[in-house]
């Protein structure tokens, strides 16, 4: 089934290396196991560049500025929100281009709280490959297209 893109809502989402190949899980605020861990993600402003909003994202949700870009998606990845989630609103789902950075900084500059709306309340590195494991599953098809995306990236932890 071909998805008419328009009726989604343009998001970037960022996959967050470290020099060992692993990648950073934010541990969703609020949110009961056992689908509560997702790479950060947001919409896109008016007229705002893909890589500016994912790099804004990423600071926002994570405090985090030292980061290379490493590659990033050639296409949209798009998913259905539930009926839960959508309720009448005018988005079917998200449409999302995925960008992969390699964090070059010290760990302590993961600040959780940069933003005044906090998506993330821990945080830890694991491999690539848990991703669709570990998300809700309306999202787990868009995150086995991200693995995909990247997994050359992550070297042996993928």
């Amino acid at each position: 089934m071909q998805r008419d893109l328009d009726l989604y809502r343009p998001n970037v989402g960022v996959v967050l290396f470290n020099r060992d190949g692993l990648v950073w899980y934010g541990h969703r605020f609020g949110v009961k196991p056992p689908h509560d861990w997702q790479f950060p993600q947001g919409g896109v402003d008016d007229g705002e560049d893909l890589e500016t909003a994912a790099r804004r994202e990423l600071e926002e949700e994570t405090g985090v500025r030292s980061a290379t870009l490493l590659a990033c998606t050639e296409s949209w990845f798009a998913y259905d929100f539930p009926p839960h989630v959508r309720k009448g609103g005018k988005w079917h789902g998200q449409k999302q281009v995925w960008y992969a950075f390699r964090f070059e900084g010290d760990e302590s500059e993961f600040k959780l709280d940069q933003h005044h709306q906090i998506e993330f309340d821990a945080w830890r590195w694991a491999p690539l490959a848990d991703a669709p494991d570990l998300i809700v599953p309306f999202k787990r098809e868009a995150y086995r297209q991200v693995v995909e995306a990247f997994k050359s990236l992550a070297g042996a932890q993928a």
